[in-house]
């Protein structure tokens, strides 16, 4: 019996062409909330950005952020799995000598280095971001914990890069950037300890997902559900292939599982 429902944002609840949660999305989740089903959000962006669940912000019961790395319910921290200092410090050294841009997700702050027109795009253009918050002074990754950073590098980049960052991995959803956290935090085991902290076994869980980053919580999850709009690589790992996020893949999923 499913008693959790985790849910990637981008790509699958939301529409990259629209920008929106389908009305089809949002209406599957409050009959599946009616039936006794609890609802989280697994999620790569930080809660700061975190900005365009309004129609189904009351259905949510908890949050996994930062691909796993910051969890939370309410104000209960679940768990949080900060990056190696060590590993902050190449990342900027590298960002500098390699000229990419970063982003470095703190407990408090987020901190852009070397900001460029790409980063922006991404940020308003691709992932319709409505504002990024005040940039501080780099310093300020220092003197914090930082839970994810999003370097604006591609693939090729990428293995150059993560080799120098011993304590961390990388989850790609975007040719342009990749996540990294600490080694330990994907959302595979995000949604594992949020599942643990109402009591809920994973294989009483579905996960739902598009995105390379989506991977470990599709396979750890009692049912992996991958969306029409995700690649063949993600499909693989998935349990069940839905339709898109713009072909009511969300409520065709759930129908088929939940009735």
């Amino acid at each position: 019996m499913i008693k959790a429902l985790f849910f990637d944002i981008d790509g699958t609840l939301v529409s990259f062409r629209t920008h929106a949660i389908p009305a089809s999305t949002v209406a599957a989740l409050e009959q599946a909330k009616k039936a006794g089903v609890k609802i989280f959000i697994a999620t790569g962006r930080p809660i700061a950005i975190i900005d365009n669940l309004g129609a189904i912000e009351h259905l949510i019961d908890g949050y996994v952020t930062t691909n796993g790395a910051f969890s939370f319910v309410g104000k209960e921290v679940v768990a949080c799995n900060p990056i190696p200092a060590e590993d902050v410090r190449i990342m900027a050294r590298l960002s500098d000598e390699m000229h990419f841009a970063c982003v470095y997700v703190g407990e408090k702050h987020i901190v852009l280095q070397n900001p460029n027109d790409l980063l922006y795009k991404i940020f308003y253009e691709y992932l319709n971001v409505q504002h990024l918050p005040e940039n501080p002074p780099l310093d300020t990754i220092f003197q914090e914990r930082i839970i994810q950073i999003t370097p604006i590098i591609d693939e090729p980049t990428e293995r150059i890069v993560l080799p120098q960052l011993p304590g961390c991995i990388s989850g790609r959803w975007h040719p342009a950037f990749t996540d990294i956290t600490a080694d330990g935090a994907d959302k595979g085991k995000g949604i594992e300890r949020m599942a643990a902290r109402f009591g809920i076994g994973i294989e009483e869980t579905m996960a739902f997902g598009d995105g390379g980053n989506d991977v470990a919580m599709l396979r750890r999850a009692g049912i992996g559900v991958a969306m029409g709009n995700a690649n063949d690589a993600v499909k693989s790992q998935a349990d069940y292939v839905t339709t898109s996020v713009d072909e009511d893949g969300v409520l065709r999923a759930l129908q088929h599982f939940l009735g």
